[in-house]
């Protein structure tokens, strides 16, 4: 199996575990926070055999917290039992006080979301990356995509010109 390449931006000694391709397609991203994420033993030995899906996860603060819901992280196959996890739980994340009152601010104030991007290990440790931002309708998808082809049009015609062809 391949190795998967860090995130965007992420520092050396980054793992990809799952990316949530599909967030930065139907949300306008603005802002991007990283976060630790509290997880049972088995669920680590799950993320390391990259078993985790992020496509209807979200995140929302509750009681001052921020949680992480609507990861599906399959069992760990040897874990029976006593060390087994469900794996639809919600997950608790690791913020300083201070983001979590700015995340909820603009919550509440802008209307805007909270879903996570990509898990990855660093350091040996989870991280979750958080985007926020407002989600598109299909019209602004469309302007999007017509945007990003474009660019890619026009490098691709500035290579050639500098190729000399």
């Amino acid at each position: 199996m391949a190795k998967k390449k860090a995130p965007k931006g992420a520092p050396a000694g980054t793992k990809l575990i799952a990316s949530n391709r599909a967030a930065r397609r139907n949300y306008s991203i603005d802002d991007t926070i990283e976060a630790g994420i509290v997880l049972l033993g088995s669920e680590v030995k799950s993320m390391r055999d990259a078993q985790v899906q992020l496509a209807d996860a979200y995140a929302r603060v509750r009681d001052g917290e921020v949680w992480l819901e609507g990861v599906h992280v399959a069992p760990y196959t040897f874990a029976i039992g006593f060390g087994a996890h469900d794996p639809d739980r919600s997950r608790k994340l690791l913020l300083h006080r201070d983001e979590i009152t700015r995340l909820k601010a603009r919550v509440d104030q802008e209307r805007v979301s909270i879903v996570p991007l990509s898990l990855y290990f660093r350091d040996g440790r989870v991280k979750v990356e958080l985007g926020v931002g407002k989600g598109r309708a299909k019209a602004d998808k469309r302007q999007a995509i017509a945007a990003r082809d474009a660019e890619r049009e026009t490098r691709r015609e500035l290579g050639r010109y500098a190729k000399g062809i």
